[in-house]
């Protein structure tokens, strides 16, 4: 009946839960809800199933900032040459690849930025508000494989967007 509109439907509701993963990585799981009581017991489950424990709101979220994040590709272009247009549209920071140039803005100039480098033809694969952590964590190879279950089980919950973690993986294990 929900679904042929019979019914009013439940609001759905963003919500970040904030944790501790394996030996102390931190981690924000956005999620995108009708049943705030459900939703909290997923992701409590797999918090504990995998060695880390959810906590309450503030515990990690100052240990990251939200950023503009788009993706843009390289192509036949010059990396350095997109890294200085997105700089020159207002970015605080690019990180190139052979293949993509990633540009990080203040939340609010990513719509400005993503406008600008659009203007000037510039091929981009993402744009989306996200969390950067502050500080990274590495850890041996048996803490990061861990750490990686528990994020990917995270990830694989109906509700859940995002997860956004501090643990810095080396490129052998990824």
């Amino acid at each position: 009946q929900r679904g042929a509109g019979l019914t009013k439907g439940e609001t759905l509701e963003e919500i970040i839960y904030e944790g501790y993963g394996p030996d102390g990585t931190a981690l924000l799981v956005s999620a995108l809800t009708d049943n705030r009581n459900r939703s909290v017991a997923e992701v409590r489950r797999v918090f504990t199933r995998h060695g880390g424990n959810l906590g309450e709101n503030g515990c990690v979220a100052w240990l990251f900032d939200r950023k503009g994040y788009l993706t843009l590709e390289v192509g036949d272009g010059d990396p350095e040459e997109l890294a200085l247009m997105a700089i020159d549209a207002g970015a605080e920071d690019v990180r190139e690849d052979s293949d993509t140039v990633e540009v990080y803005t203040a939340p609010q100039d990513l719509q400005k930025v993503r406008e600008a480098l659009a203007e000037a033809n510039v091929q981009i694969s993402s744009a989306e508000l996200v969390w950067v952590p502050k500080t990274t964590m590495q850890l041996d190879d048996k803490s990061t494989l861990q750490n990686m279950s528990l994020i990917e089980d995270l990830e694989e919950l109906e509700d859940v967007l995002n997860v956004y973690s501090n643990l810095d993986i080396s490129d052998t294990l990824m």
